[in-house]
């Protein structure tokens, strides 16, 4: 609990408004219930474990990206590096904790995450044609709005007119066959 009391003060320095948990459980409790976009965990645990915890978070569905730093030991193993990368964690900081590392790595995880939220916002423009409002999937095939958001979503939908449209629709019916 040592290194957490350090790395608040760190964090907490540096502008940053850490969330202590005392082991990995209450780490993926809190952030189960509220997400957060930077998590700085460290590997050993009792319990959930750091690496266990990073596959949670990775696994928690319609959770916008959250950067994961893993705490490692001085020297770690190419070993466990390579099952934290395949757990999914982006970054490593070995203790004991070095103030201009962590500011540098925490720079590189806002950066990153921008990014990651700037594609976001691209990924979920739906690009619509704008003469017969079909819109166009992943596969570049043109299909009606209703199908493509029903295919995305699993909406269903129910069909109506508008006053508008009633009103015109009306008047076509009422003018005589030419």
């Amino acid at each position: 609990m040592i290194s957490a009391r350090i790395l608040e003060a760190a964090l907490s320095k540096l502008g940053y408004e850490p969330v202590i948990a005392g082991d990995g459980a209450e780490g993926w409790e809190k952030f189960n219930q509220e997400p957060v976009r930077l998590i700085v965990s460290d590997w050993m645990m009792p319990g959930t474990d750091g690496l266990e915890l990073c596959k949670k978070v990775r696994a928690r569905s319609q959770t916008p990206y959250t950067y994961f730093i893993l705490l490692t030991a001085n020297r770690t193993s190419p070993e466990n590096y390579a099952l934290a990368t395949a757990a999914g964690v982006d970054d490593f900081l070995t203790k004991p904790l070095d103030r201009e590392v962590i500011c540098m790595r925490l720079a590189v995880a806002e950066r990153i995450l921008k990014y990651t939220a700037e594609i976001r916002q691209l990924q979920e423009m739906i690009p619509i044609c704008v003469y017969c409002r079909k819109v166009r999937d992943e596969n570049d095939y043109w299909d009606l709005v209703e199908t493509y958001i029903q295919r995305e979503t699993g909406s269903r939908f129910s069909h109506g007119a508008c006053p508008e449209c009633c009103d015109e629709e009306l008047a076509r019916l009422r003018e005589p066959a030419s």
